[in-house]
């Protein structure tokens, strides 16, 4: 029931905001010639899915790194504004719709990326649905911010950053509650904006958590 119940509230949420995403994929494809971004990530019980995203890269971005960093050259400025705000992951509604995300969970990693974690981790964490937004998530959400000071931009994500957000989503798992969920949708829009929202609700939702905060 508590599935259903998602569901249905996504598509209620899909039926709200139709007219904001009728306007944001329009602008899109005004700036890209493209609306959406399709591409496989790794959801529950490590079971690939189509993620949907708006466009926010160049035409051909997609076969580069998948790591992007501050001011990458592959974002567009539309882009850019709609990675800042969030905005480009609203049509994750559909995936939710779907039945293969929730709105708050471990967030639906690349294979590359789930291949680079220890298959036991990644099996723990991926045991719950992945979320539009979740712990980690809203925990490093200036992520492209940090990464562009860094020598190597992919080595630093790879060797740091993704298993501090994998040992990070194992930490909140352990005392989740609807209350805290709610928490992190709450708070979700104000994380790229203010490390000191993001300082404070870490120390009240993953009490003793030290190094998540980007």
């Amino acid at each position: 029931m508590r599935g259903l119940a998602v569901r249905a509230l996504a598509a209620a949420a899909l039926v709200a905001a139709a007219p904001v995403l009728a306007l944001l994929a329009l602008a899109n494809w005004l700036t890209t010639g493209r609306v959406l971004f399709r591409q496989v990530r790794v959801g529950r019980g490590l079971e690939p899915f189509v993620v949907l995203k708006f466009q926010t890269m160049v035409d051909g971005a997609q076969h580069g790194s998948t790591v992007t960093v501050d001011h990458d050259p592959r974002i567009t400025r539309l882009g850019r504004a709609l990675r800042l705000l969030k905005l480009d992951e609203l049509p994750q509604l559909v995936n939710i719709v779907r039945g293969e995300m929730g709105f708050v969970g471990p967030r639906p990693l690349t294979p590359n990326e789930v291949g680079a974690v220890p298959r036991r981790v990644a099996e723990q964490v991926y045991r719950v649905a992945p979320g539009l937004t979740g712990i980690s998530a809203f925990a490093f959400a200036d992520e492209e911010r940090l990464l562009v000071t860094a020598a190597d931009p992919q080595r630093t994500y790879f060797d740091d950053v993704l298993p501090r957000k994998m040992a990070l989503e194992l930490a909140y798992a352990r005392r989740r509650t609807w209350r805290s969920d709610l928490a992190i949708v709450v708070l979700t829009p104000l994380a790229p904006f203010s490390a000191g929202v993001r300082r404070f609700a870490l120390r009240r939702l993953v009490p003793g958590w030290d190094g998540a905060d980007a």
